[in-house]
């Protein structure tokens, strides 16, 4: 996927932990864990903002594009 999420290293920057982030946010532990694995096939604009509140930073600290490897298509 070219979507790259980064929210297990702003959970280390923050020293926090999945459970406290769930809670923080106001999601499931389940839920967060497949965003943070790169599974979910969306991410509410709310739950984005929310998480940027409570890890205090911008959205492009947790989700970055990287380009495709062409021999992997």
């Amino acid at each position: 996927m070219p979507i790259a999420v980064d929210i297990d290293v702003m959970l280390a920057r923050r020293k926090m932990s999945v459970g406290e982030l769930a809670d923080r946010v106001g999601i499931t532990p389940a839920n967060l864990a497949v965003l943070k694995n790169g599974r979910a096939k969306a991410v509410r604009f709310a739950t984005l903002a929310a998480l940027c509140d409570v890890l205090e930073c911008q959205p492009g600290d947790l989700l970055r594009w990287e380009a495709e490897d062409a021999a992997g298509e």
